[in-house]
């Protein structure tokens, strides 16, 4: 993993010569051929770029950063080699812990192993690092770890043409799509698609989509997540990356996609169609329609993002596990940290319990049934009480350093 950039040696150096006129404090080591930056309470302005062209996504972007947490108190470490960017970290330290904000994103394991080290040496009182929903590619060496499956993202990689994806699909797909395409037209001449990209998508694109992924929600006795201050944030987001696709009947939005751009990959935040259109299956058709404008805006990857949602893979998406990762300094401190240590194995369990209760379910097992009803009771308290202490602290949850994806489910 890595990309060449011709002017790296100059965007350092500027940078440099820029943190020192800012009174940045900028580390720098060298080893084994491999430089390290690290910029103290300081994102430079060139890792924006960096971030989007190693990374391509919008867990790893400044974007979302300084929307969902800010960057204030964000340290930023570079790790290159000649002109070649190997890894840009983003992190946050607190006390004896210090927590990557790269998520959803693979990284090669030997640069984590790098970063470890880093962190170890640079902060003597630092015990515990921590990554959330990423992928290592390899295998990490040197520090004692825990890692356990925590969510999955969906992708779908993207061919040239909506035509070659369609073919590629199969054929009971094919038909599917092209029943429900035509049986929509006969149905609704009216019907018109409809996409906004950035400073065209407005606050009623967002609220409409949004109210009604909430009315679906609600009649399948689920609560919806976004407060107030996030459904802004996702428009502030959106208006920044974001793509917003409709299917509107008579004037009316009937569903809808909102969508996010990084480089050349497309992430889904929110699907969402009115329930009378059930018998259209207007939710996979939209997604549909969503993908291939993906595709004619030049897009390689589509991710569906989390949730083992039926249609993801029906329209051809395909699973990666992605893992929670808490690094020790050593032995010793992984078990003066027994409270994270149970805390991750809870979780871990936690994750498993749940994805074997879905299984059951897709076999039609009835007695998970009971048991399904009582885990969405249970989340749907956790949802209740943690907007009643957004409401006594008057501010969002994601103010906080908790992960910007979902906790482990």
């Amino acid at each position: 993993m890595g990309f060449v950039n011709k002017n790296l040696q100059a965007l350092l150096e500027e940078s440099i010569a820029v943190g020192a006129a800012d009174a940045i404090d900028i580390h720098i080591e060298v080893h084994d051929g491999i430089t390290i930056l690290n910029y103290m309470n300081a994102v430079p302005a060139f890792a924006e770029i960096l971030l989007e062209r190693l990374y391509g996504n919008i867990f790893s972007s400044l974007a979302h950063y300084r929307i969902y947490n800010g960057t204030m108190g964000i340290h930023t470490y570079i790790a290159c080699k000649d002109e070649q960017v190997l890894a840009v970290l983003l992190y946050r330290t607190a006390g004896t812990h210090v927590r990557i904000l790269n998520e959803a994103t693979q990284f090669a394991a030997i640069e984590i192993d790098r970063f470890a080290q880093h962190v170890f040496r640079t902060y003597p009182s630092v015990n515990v690092i921590s990554l959330h929903a990423v992928s290592l590619e390899g295998k990490t060496h040197g520090f004692p770890l825990q890692r356990f499956n925590c969510l999955e993202d969906i992708v779908l990689g993207l061919p040239s043409s909506a035509e070659e994806y369609m073919a590629g699909l199969g054929k009971s797909t094919r038909n599917y799509l092209n029943r429900y395409q035509n049986k929509l037209k006969r149905a609704f001449p009216a019907l018109c698609y409809e996409t906004y990209t950035r400073h065209e998508i407005q606050e009623s694109h967002i609220h409409e989509i949004l109210e009604l992924n909430r009315s679906r929600m609600e009649g399948k006795g689920k609560l919806t997540p976004w407060t107030a201050i996030d459904r802004q944030r996702m428009l502030e987001l959106a208006r920044i990356c974001g793509m917003v696709n409709l299917i509107t009947i008579d004037g009316r939005i009937c569903a809808g996609t909102i969508n996010y751009r990084v480089n050349d990959n497309y992430f889904l935040e929110v699907i969402a169609h009115a329930p009378e259109y059930n018998d259209y299956r207007l939710g996979t058709i939209c997604c549909f329609i969503t993908i291939c404008k993906c595709i004619a805006l030049g897009g390689k990857e589509y991710h569906f993002l989390w949730g083992q949602s039926d249609y993801k893979y029906r329209l051809g998406g395909v699973q990666h596990d992605l893992e929670h990762v808490s690094i020790f300094r050593s032995r010793r401190q992984m078990l003066r940290n027994a409270n994270l240590v149970l805390s991750n194995l809870f979780h871990c369990y936690d994750r498993k319990m749940r994805l074997w209760v879905k299984e059951m379910r897709r076999r039609d097992n009835a007695i998970m049934k009971p048991v399904e009803s009582v885990i969405h009771s249970l989340d749907a308290i956790k949802m209740a009480w943690q907007r009643h202490k957004q409401h006594w602290l008057g501010t969002s949850s994601e103010c906080s350093d908790s992960p910007k994806t979902k906790l482990p489910t």
